[in-house]
């Protein structure tokens, strides 16, 4: 599929269609710095330890961008297989280098509003600073796809800001939603975590 040519255009003023990890990919090598900066070491942590993960565990990230949160979920449970997504191209092959060597992990160019996974394939589903991006009606789409590709008991664990509006994004789309926990990282202020179950 030609990505450029099948999805409407990005609201924002870009040549692609997604969010580069970035927001422009000229800034993409200082992507990691500027999250280290921001202080997302610790969220990424705090997600990790709510999603509760297992052995044998099938786990589909949304948005990985450069592969951060990746990394450190393969590192907290080696056992579990993960498919990390993302649309942007650039961002992919830093996130595979970053992972070389990890078995259990494969990334996948894709758009959260347009998963190419089967119904029910997964256990756990993880989204870290991706959702404020979308517009409501691309937001709305990825909620029904992630609640697709999870199974009947399976959860989704999200870290965003600006997430007042989430939970009932969520619960629209059919899932028990709750908000477990606040924190704050540096210039974007309060971060929230939800947990959202797909009811088996």
């Amino acid at each position: 599929m030609d990505f450029m040519t099948e999805h409407r255009p990005h609201l924002l003023k870009n040549r692609h269609d997604y969010l580069p990890a970035a927001g422009h990919d000229a800034f993409l090598p200082g992507y990691d710095l500027l999250t280290r900066v921001l202080g997302m070491n610790p969220a990424y942590r705090e997600l990790v330890t709510q999603a509760g993960l297992t052995a044998g565990q099938r786990v589909v990230e949304i948005g990985c961008g450069t592969g951060n949160l990746t990394v450190r979920v393969k590192k907290a449970c080696p056992a579990a297989d993960i498919v990390a997504t993302d649309p942007d191209p650039r961002a992919l092959q830093r996130a595979q280098r970053k992972t070389k060597g990890m078995t259990g992990v494969r990334f996948e160019r894709a758009y959260a509003q347009e998963l190419p996974f089967d119904d029910g394939g997964f256990d756990r589903a993880l989204s870290s600073m991706m959702l404020h991006h979308l517009d409501e009606a691309t937001k709305a789409a990825a909620a029904a796809e992630v609640f697709r590709v999870l199974r009947p008991g399976g959860v989704l664990h999200v870290v965003d800001v600006r997430g007042d509006d989430v939970p009932q994004l969520l619960e629209k789309a059919g899932f028990d939603c709750a908000v477990v926990g606040y924190g704050r990282i540096r210039l974007a202020g309060k971060l929230t975590y939800l947990r959202a179950t797909r009811q088996a």
